[in-house]
């Protein structure tokens, strides 16, 4: 096998998160060999045909060129029309049930090592809502194709440039559609204006981020441009668009209207300045029964009803907790820890994103929590400064897991149990061998499919002290 070359090959499985291996023929005069090659973007069981890309030592990877044979995982009808030219769903061509399996399956194998069968054998994968699920959504400006007309929607599978217009996204609420759609509406009707282009830095439009409360329907949309919009030119643009808006029908309400700068030259939505065009620059959302303000830049779950039975699994997880310390580590917005306030002594909340933490803060006041403490922070150093010992842990730490040093720290309390919540399993797998290695067991373990249509899930696991210490 040479890089640029083309097979067709079989894809025989599939590992978190979407990396799948293809076995590849080919002859001479010696026989056939197999190779196996690397391919994101296929499903177990499909016909593919590829292109080498890389050959290193024994390590082959490949570029997907066409699907030749549907998986038999997948279905007869695929409810997105824009599946398979859009980056954001990889799995909606399967039926829901056949995600749920194949996800449960890759973290099954993930965990395999460092979890016994008979935990793996009774692990399940709970689900919230599958459609129209997501409160947050961030779309981008650009075009579909090279010097084509302004686009707003998601990146182009395997597109680091081109933009699909996403008529009718599945996996958000018909309000985020309706607003998408008549934002680019809006802006094509003005002549002038063109989207940031990231290679020459030029341009005006960015990404519109657009926030809904699943509990009560409020709407936050923030239009993010270039400080070109600071001008009388775009000042009278936002007058308009703020007016455009407040116009259409939708299920929910509108109850804020924001215009936020950004000249960073990264592709990401951040803030050099706000601007408030209209009502408020928060929503309010609830979850089991708890109340949360959510600003602009605040980090929350994008998946409410999913979020819910997350938390239900932690709090089941965290078991009895009358009257114990809990150290909630990478606490975000506080979210978990006032859940689990109600029946704790005290719960302990260290995140190092201080604009999440006084989020925390504001949270915990509007439900009128007053065992909670929130230390903005990174968990290495605050655990060092933190007098009180805690009776139980809860980690939720970021996509590449605990830090190294910091699990150290958390490992000397010698707590009995600890609940710990993965965006990412493979981070989860590699963390669980240190604990292992300390005299953790793994009790319970359960994923959560936050992310339907999509190759992510959550998962869950609830660790217990045993008394006999690896090695």
């Amino acid at each position: 096998m040479k890089k640029g070359q083309i097979y067709t090959g079989i894809v025989s499985k599939v590992s978190f998160p979407d990396k799948g291996v293809v076995v590849c023929a080919e002859e001479d005069e010696n026989g056939k060999t197999e190779y196996e090659v690397s391919v994101k973007g296929v499903l177990p069981g499909q016909k593919v045909t590829l292109r080498i890309t890389k050959k290193k030592n024994k390590k082959i990877e490949g570029r997907l060129l066409e699907v030749n044979e549907k998986s038999p995982l997948e279905g007869s009808i695929i409810r997105c029309k824009h599946f398979g030219a859009c980056g954001g769903c990889s799995y909606l061509s399967m039926p829901y049930e056949n995600q749920k399996t194949l996800k449960l399956s890759q973290v099954k194998e993930l965990l395999s090592q460092t979890v016994s069968q008979d935990v793996l054998q009774k692990m399940e994968i709970l689900n919230g809502p599958t459609e129209g699920y997501r409160n947050k959504m961030e779309f981008t400006f650009g075009d579909e194709y090279k010097d084509g007309p302004l686009s707003l929607g998601m990146h182009k599978k395997n597109s680091f440039y081109d933009i699909v217009n996403l008529a009718d996204c599945r996996i958000v609420p018909k309000d985020m559609n309706a607003i998408r759609i008549a934002t680019l509406e809006f802006m094509k009707g003005i002549d002038g204006i063109t989207y940031y282009n990231r290679n020459n830095h030029n341009g005006h439009l960015r990404h519109l981020v657009v926030r809904r409360s699943t509990f009560n329907g409020q709407i936050m949309v923030n239009l993010v441009t270039t400080s070109s919009f600071t001008t009388d030119f775009g000042k009278k643009i936002l007058e308009d668009y703020r007016d455009h808006l407040m116009k259409l029908q939708l299920e929910g309400i509108i109850s804020g209207i924001l215009h936020t700068v950004n000249d960073s030259v990264a592709d990401t939505v951040a803030a050099d300045s706000i601007e408030l065009l209209y009502g408020k620059d928060f929503i309010t959302e609830r979850l089991l029964g708890l109340d949360f303000k959510i600003t602009p830049f605040s980090f929350f779950q994008t998946n409410s009803k999913g979020a819910e039975v997350l938390y239900e699994k932690v709090r089941e997880y965290a078991g009895n907790i009358n009257g114990k310390a809990i150290f909630d580590l990478y606490s975000g917005t506080g979210t978990i820890a006032q859940i689990l306030s109600p029946v704790a002594k005290e719960v302990v909340g260290v995140e190092i994103v201080r604009e999440a933490v006084e989020a925390a803060k504001v949270n915990a006041g509007l439900n009128g929590i007053t065992n909670c403490r929130f230390i903005a922070d990174d968990v290495l150093k605050a655990l060092d400064d933190i007098e009180e010992k805690p009776d139980m842990i809860i980690l939720d730490p970021p996509r590449d897991g605990v830090n190294p040093k910091a699990l150290v720290k958390i490992l000397s309390y010698g707590v009995d149990d600890i609940v710990y919540i993965s965006c990412k399993p493979t981070s989860l797998a590699r963390d669980l061998e240190i604990f292992n290695e300390n005299g953790y067991s793994v009790k319970e373990a359960c994923c959560v499919d936050m992310f339907p249509g999509t190759v992510h899930v959550e998962t869950v696991v609830l660790m217990s002290k045993v008394n006999t210490v690896k090695g």
